[in-house]
């Protein structure tokens, strides 16, 4: 019986990655490609599901029965070599780990002082972003942009996670793209407000954005992201400091009815107030 290992966000992206190769390389059932390589059953699914961490020569083998040389080893070894870290740092193009750990959430709080969520982006707003940024090439921008609103439709599930979105009023005063496309946002915004809570522009806080993940049977993780890198921790010092930063974010923002106020304000307003000169955060 293999011995299971705490799992992480990257851990479990590369169980599902051996788990395609298997499918896809050998077509054979996980019992059956523990028959043949002489192991217990159980060893193939505590590895598929990112909970038992390989020894090297439990990846050769594995990826020797896939049909893989000793080149796609070293490769896939350098790739994975962290996975069971529990602070995991990814460039910032990389999007699996970070679809995977979001859409299996059974809650999701986050906080942002510079920009609406992308879980609750209008597409218009999510082009004009990161346009804005300057770090993605033109030509990428409406694949980005597609992906960014493939993960909203976990908001759509009938099982779909619970979610809070705290939003920093810097956010809502930051002009994304033209006037008409903050006017949706602020809209769509209008139409969440039982997911949404403002942050004053007063408000006597100082923090980064960042999102906290739960799940029903693993270790909770919190993200960060830059234009550069994403993070994902799973130290539990860690997560009893951004537990902190969200109760303290619990005081300091409107509740429900005086968030809905508050983006009524922004909905409300001329559109000439709408382009007038303000912050203009990235």
């Amino acid at each position: 019986m293999a011995t299971t290992t705490p799992s992480t966000a990257y851990s479990r992206d590369l169980g599902d990655e051996l788990r395609r190769l298997r499918e896809t390389c050998t077509g054979l059932t996980g019992n059956a490609l523990a028959i043949r390589l002489g192991w217990d059953p159980s060893k193939v699914s505590t590895i598929e599901h990112g909970k038992y961490r390989a020894s090297e020569i439990d990846l050769v083998q594995y990826l020797t029965m896939c049909g893989k040389d000793i080149d796609f080893f070293e490769d896939f070894k350098r790739k994975w070599r962290n996975a069971f870290d529990e602070y995991i740092v990814q460039v910032s193009d990389n999007l699996r780990t970070l679809a995977r750990a979001e859409s299996t959430a059974k809650s999701i709080v986050s906080y942002d002082p510079q920009a609406v969520p992308g879980l609750i982006q209008t597409p218009e707003y999510a082009d004009a972003l990161y346009r804005m940024g300057g770090f993605i090439p033109e030509e990428r921008i409406p694949a980005v942009v597609q992906f960014r609103m493939d993960r909203q439709s976990i908001l759509r599930r009938h099982n779909r996670p619970t979610c809070l979105f705290y939003i920093h009023e810097h956010a809502l005063q930051t002009q994304v793209g033209d006037s008409r496309i903050m006017e949706d946002q602020y809209a769509r915004l209008l139409f969440n407000t039982h997911l949404v809570r403002i942050v004053p522009a007063d408000a006597p806080l100082v923090a980064t954005g960042c999102v906290l993940w739960e799940y029903e049977k693993e270790r909770p993780i919190a993200f960060t992201s830059t234009d550069l890198a994403k993070l994902f921790v799973q130290d539990p010092g860690a997560i009893a400091r951004i537990r902190l930063l969200f109760d303290r974010l619990g005081e300091v923002a409107l509740d429900e009815e005086q968030s809905r106020s508050k983006l009524a304000e922004y909905v409300g307003r001329p559109r000439e107030e709408l382009n007038d000169p303000g912050p203009r955060l990235a």
